[in-house]
């Protein structure tokens, strides 16, 4: 394991494993609460595809390299289903973002190699409802070495306010703004 940025490079089955190593990686991250389940899933661009060629990761964000359209980890669009959130650190940090338009070495991960396109893995945890997601856990694996690393570790998953709301509540989804439309 490189001890500086967490990679898991010891033990991991390598590129040509696929992505069970990093879906076991996030679901073993995530904890259901009573009676919920978790779900963890390759993540491929709904653009580009699964040739999309991976991800490059900025700031908390995934971005496909063919396209460079975010992959929706820090505000739900990557579970169409659900609300649009925000994350909170849970047990662990969230990854870092530096302020402002510009990006440091630190919002930039690499694999301890340096490279830098990706393929990504996510799970969430959701409540005993089936639908509600109450947590995320993103994993890294280098497509190059299969070295790992879990990158967001069980962010607990808090609604945010959108335009489909009244002021000072949480959106309730895509049939409440469906419902909106008109009025």
């Amino acid at each position: 394991m490189d001890e500086r940025a967490g990679w898991l490079t010891e033990g991991v089955a390598g590129p040509a494993a696929g992505h069970e190593d990093v879906l076991r990686l996030v679901l073993d991250a995530t904890r259901p609460e009573p009676g919920g389940r978790v779900l963890a899933r390759a993540v491929a661009c709904e653009l580009c595809g699964p040739e999309g060629g991976g991800f490059e990761v900025a700031k908390g964000e995934c971005f496909c390299v063919g396209c460079c359209i975010p992959v929706g980890i820090v505000d739900g669009g990557v579970q169409p289903d659900a609300y649009p959130w925000r994350l909170e650190a849970g047990g662990a940090p969230l990854p870092p973002a530096s302020p402002g338009p510009g990006f440091e070495p630190s919002d930039l991960p690499e694999c301890p190699w340096g490279h830098g396109v990706l393929d990504v893995a996510v799970a969430f945890a959701f409540a005993a409802d089936g639908t509600t997601v109450r947590a995320v856990s993103v994993g890294l694996k280098c497509p190059e070495d299969g070295a790992l690393l879990l990158y967001v570790d069980n962010a607990r998953v808090v609604p945010r306010p959108c335009a489909c709301s009244a002021p000072g509540t949480a959106c309730r989804g895509p049939e409440q703004a469906q419902g909106q439309e008109g009025a």
